[in-house]
């Protein structure tokens, strides 16, 4: 797919208000995104006595704190502007993400720094994420929602990828603490770009108490069988996911005489996989959006299980490629089928619900899975999250309902 193609569907895009400068924040915020696993897992990794155990705590501390908060930030996105929440949460956090920073800088790191600021960066994650999630319905039609998020996830991908090679070599030459300095920034300039956004007026369902609100919205996320299936199966696939991303591939890098330079490279091919992926999504409707979507999971399962083969670290990184390429046919066909199958005023309480259903384990997977893989072996760990993902893939296929779904132009 010729890149003059993306850059046609970006101008033709653009013409909707709003939607240029929020591909550019998102582009943004993960060339900061795609620094900061690597800048953390290396930097906890790399302190005196720095272990697995260590490093699942803060992870975790932030994850506990989105998921406890993520049900209020679905009723607030739907009650008030959502790129100003987006702005206000992005803007906020990058002060989180510098005070993390210094401390490597200047000498005074600590594990319970790291999770103070894990978790307050978590809290102000509980609010973006619901009310981000609405903001591009706002800004374009239902027709142009499947190319909409494909450039949307186009731009993400070349940001991480840019991140993720950068921030390996930032982390060998530089250290932890200027590499997250860099992710500070641009979490700062992506949060004035989408603040500026001018959305057009909505007329918002402030009726009710807060329970009310949750109330609604729990009642429109029951009503799909497709929707609560996936978030299911999810559950299983991110905490593995995120145990692997976070922990695990680290670990077993590190394990194996590589460092924060290959691990990186790890996570750039899997993000050239998303990238090439959604060149392709920008000219395919998916007619079966989550049989499309889920099938592919498979290979994520693959590629967690080729993270045992870290000695020949060639293996994960080609197979990592194929992992981005699930992870993006999943977002775009999930996100478009949502966008096209929620009522937009119920909308980011329906996302707060999918999102703590789809990661409520993901903090027990994060805090856990470096204790369990000093007790049974990293590779022992591996075996484990991968055969949890193909099982859930499995499972969420198995459902009529989820195979039956279709998004009405």
């Amino acid at each position: 797919m010729p890149a003059s193609n993306a850059l046609d569907d970006l101008r033709a895009l653009g013409a909707y208000r709003g939607f240029t400068k929020l591909a550019l924040a998102r582009f943004i915020s993960n060339l900061g995104n795609g620094i900061t696993p690597i800048a953390l897992s290396f930097g906890v990794l790399g302190l005196p006595n720095g272990s697995a155990s260590q490093l699942s705590l803060v992870l975790g501390s932030q994850m506990i704190p989105l998921l406890l908060f993520m049900l209020f930030g679905g009723v607030i996105g739907d009650r008030y502007k959502r790129n100003k929440i987006v702005g206000g949460s992005d803007i906020l956090g990058s002060a989180f993400v510098l005070v993390s920073a210094s401390s490597f800088i200047f000498g005074f790191v600590s594990i319970p720094l790291l999770c103070a600021m894990g978790a307050l960066f978590g809290v102000l994650n509980a609010l973006w994420w619901p009310a981000f999630s609405g903001v591009l319905p706002e800004i374009l039609p239902k027709e142009q929602l499947q190319r909409g998020n494909s450039v949307i996830g186009l731009l993400t991908n070349f940001g991480y990828t840019a991140g993720a090679l950068v921030g390996g070599i930032l982390v060998a030459f530089a250290g932890s603490g200027w590499a997250l300095a860099v992710d500070a920034f641009s979490f700062f300039i992506a949060g004035v770009l989408v603040w500026s956004i001018d959305l057009p007026k909505i007329i918002r369902d402030e009726s009710g108490t807060m329970f009310h609100q949750l109330v609604v919205g729990w009642r429109e996320f029951i009503a799909r069988k497709w929707v609560v299936s996936v978030v299911i199966a999810f559950t299983f696939i991110n905490l593995a996911y995120e145990s692997t991303i976070g922990v695990l591939g680290p670990l077993a890098t590190k394990e194996s005489g590589y460092g924060p330079r290959e691990w990186s490279l790890v996570l750039a091919v899997s993000t050239v996989g998303m990238i090439i992926t959604g060149l392709v999504l920008l000219k395919v409707r998916l007619t079966k959006p989550l049989v499309y979507g889920i099938t592919p999971m498979l290979l994520m399962a693959t590629w967690i299980f080729s993270i045992t083969f870290s000695a020949d670290i060639w293996i994960p990184i080609i197979v990592a490629f194929f992992a981005g390429v699930a992870i993006e046919i999943f977002y775009v066909a999930w996100s478009t089928s949502m966008q096209h199958n929620i009522p937009e005023e119920a909308y980011s309480r329906v996302v707060s619900y999918d999102a703590l259903g789809s990661y409520a384990l993901a903090p027990l997977g994060l805090i856990f899975i470096g204790p369990l893989a000093e007790q049974i072996g990293t590779k022992n760990a591996l075996y484990i999250l991968a055969a949890l993902v193909f099982v859930a893939a499995i499972g969420a296929l198995s459902v009529r309902e989820v195979r039956q779904v279709r998004n009405e132009a």
